[in-house]
């Protein structure tokens, strides 16, 4: 492998307490439930509408979405000065011999103010993050639009991220990928992909190689 794309959110960035307390701010707008962590990583997934509609047991439209979502976003930014990258983060890049980039599903121009805060811009070749003002998509097709930028062939690529549509993706551009267990996904879904599951970042990169 030569080429290492890193997912951000519940990867490089230690923020799961942050998207459930988040979460919670806005599922409570709609008079949803209150959810723990457990219960995230166990049943998290994309398009994050289908998320909230399995959370709240009943349909969600594109209307209501983009209001949860709003209100998701308003709660995450508040918290945004007090995260941390995850412990063995800058351990983890330091040990991959060749290039590396960054492909989140987070807001593109605050994710390169984020990533600038962090001190990794120096370390990445390019950082691509979600244009536009909804998420919740699924990853492969940005992915795809990542490595044709770079002009890298998905063959030479590996992933790293936590969730299973980070595996997904991968898997349909033909790019490799390693799952990591300490983010927004309960690890027997990680392990139920087939893909190799690390426990921590620097694990992850040694799969990698």
């Amino acid at each position: 492998m030569k080429h290492l794309v890193w997912d951000w959110n519940g990867t490089l960035l230690d923020d799961l307490k942050l998207v459930v307390d988040a979460t919670n701010v806005c599922l409570a707008t709609v008079g949803g439930p209150v959810i723990t962590a457990e219960e995230h990583r166990r049943d998290f997934r994309r398009p994050i509408l289908d998320y909230y509609a399995y959370v709240l047991q009943r349909p969600v439209d594109q209307v209501e979405f983009q209001l949860l979502d709003d209100a998701f976003h308003d709660a995450y930014r508040l918290g945004m000065p007090t995260v941390r990258l995850v412990p063995d983060a800058l351990d983890a890049m330091a040990e991959w011999p060749g290039t590396q980039s960054l492909l989140s599903m987070f807001f593109h121009d605050e994710l390169l103010v984020e990533v600038e805060r962090h001190g990794l811009t120096t370390r990445l070749v390019r950082v691509d993050g979600l244009p536009g003002t909804v998420g919740g998509h699924l990853k492969a097709a940005y992915l795809e639009r990542h490595l044709a930028a770079l002009a890298v062939d998905p063959a030479d690529v590996v992933l790293i991220g936590d969730s299973v549509d980070d595996g997904d993706a991968a898997r349909a551009v033909g790019a490799s990928c390693v799952l990591y267990a300490g983010g927004f996904t309960d690890v027997r879904l990680l392990e139920a992909t087939g893909l190799p599951v690390a426990h921590s970042l620097v694990d992850a990169v040694s799969l990698a190689l």
